[in-house]
């Protein structure tokens, strides 16, 4: 899905612990991320720079070096969608 910078809105990020949860609002969609170190992901959707982002299986996270970004989670919200639908990228 390709959700245009001109489009994007706003960030917020929380924390629950060393977990984080990154709410990205555009126009049409808003997009939940469920990792670590998301501060990151943040700061490039916000410099217009982010291309590419996808979740990756738990089981995966030891591939990554120490505080780069690792999402566990990734849901696609259709804001124009009345029934609150979604798209889960899980994988």
């Amino acid at each position: 899905m390709l959700l245009p910078f001109d489009q994007f809105a706003f960030s917020e990020l929380k924390s629950d612990g060393k977990e984080q949860t990154l709410r990205l609002v555009f126009a049409t969609h808003e997009v939940l991320l469920h990792g670590y170190s998301l501060r990151r992901v943040e700061t490039a959707i916000q410099r217009m720079e982010l291309s590419y982002l996808v979740s990756l299986p738990t089981s995966q996270r030891n591939l990554l070096a120490d505080g780069q970004p690792f999402v566990r989670e990734l849901v696609v919200v259709d804001l124009a969608e009345s029934d609150g639908g979604h798209q889960k990228g899980e994988q």
